[in-house]
């Protein structure tokens, strides 16, 4: 109303239009002079306007829009803002932002073999550790390109979801999860502290393959496997790349080809082990949850960092 008022006044005149409109013309008088000097705003409209600001900063700094409201407001306090949720809520609102939503995604990546001899469940869908290099779980994915499936592994840290390792390829050849494994193993085995790991994962072929299971026991981990044969034997795996789907895969779409997706993974992993905010870890990184856990653990960690 404020904007027609403006454009017909010098015909019409204030008063006369306000007569008409459901309008006081103290109240249009009032919003013209805010509007040609911002400083006669009230301060929550001041404060409203430098909070949009950094809003739309930490929304775009999550990966370019991953984060909801709640991510959003909680990494706002890690950083010292003093603001309440439902403020961050209405702004986002306001400017349109929202986080990004699962959606359905299913195909299965790794054919089982019932009748090949495999591992026990050691992990019965309990997936909860007490410290790193505990429980690692194991997965496969796919990713629909303008050059064919490109096919991910991904090897993850029960204890802060941490992904350990991962590797992306053109084909479902058993090298792909090995080479996922090689690297966990290399970013994790320091002094031999793998041993006593347990490593999960369903009953893809490429996790029962013998090179797969030599390796394991080279690097003194177990091999579980899922004993009832669906997606909720490896839940955790599932999850993670659940979340790798939607804030990564569907949003930045359509990919060209395998170096795409590879690039576009490397940048995703290293943000979502460094910065990503977990709700099953307190709304902290995985690299931090596990920060935290050595300092309270390890008195010589303390000492070596400082």
């Amino acid at each position: 109303m404020v904007d027609f008022i403006e454009e017909h006044r010098g015909e019409y005149g204030v008063e006369p239009i306000c007569e008409v409109l459901p309008i006081a013309p103290a109240t249009y008088y009032a919003h013209s002079a805010r509007r040609h000097n911002p400083e006669l705003r009230s301060a929550r409209a001041k404060r409203d306007e430098q909070l949009c600001v950094e809003i739309r900063r930490v929304w775009h700094e999550a990966f370019d829009g991953v984060y909801g409201a709640e991510k959003v407001w909680r990494q706002l306090l890690r950083e010292g803002f003093d603001v309440a949720r439902c403020t961050v809520e209405r702004l986002m609102r306001q400017m349109g932002l929202r986080g990004a939503v699962r959606g359905r995604a299913f195909k299965v990546t790794t054919v089982a073999d019932d009748h090949a001899a495999r591992p026990a469940d050691l992990v019965k869908r309990q997936f909860k550790a007490t410290r790193p290099n505990q429980l690692w779980v194991a997965d496969l994915t796919y990713v629909a390109t303008w050059a064919g499936f490109v096919y991910v592994a991904f090897v993850i840290d029960v204890f802060s979801r941490f992904v350990v390792g991962w590797q992306a390829s053109r084909s479902l050849r058993t090298d792909l999860a090995l080479d996922a494994l090689e690297m966990a193993i290399y970013n994790r085995d320091d002094a031999g502290g793998l041993h006593g790991l347990v490593h999960h994962s369903d009953r893809g072929g490429q996790y029962l393959a013998i090179r797969y299971t030599e390796r394991l026991a080279q690097a003194g981990a177990v091999a579980s496997v899922g004993s009832k044969g669906d997606s909720f034997d490896n839940a955790m795996a599932e999850s993670t790349i659940g979340l790798y789907k939607t804030e990564l895969i569907r949003r930045r779409g359509p990919w060209r080809g395998l170096d795409d997706v590879e690039f576009a993974t490397l940048e995703y992993i290293d943000w979502f082990n460094r910065q990503r905010l977990h709700g099953e870890l307190g709304l902290v990184p995985p690299a931090e949850f596990e920060d935290r856990h050595y300092r309270q653990t390890t008195p010589a960690f303390e000492a070596t960092t400082q």
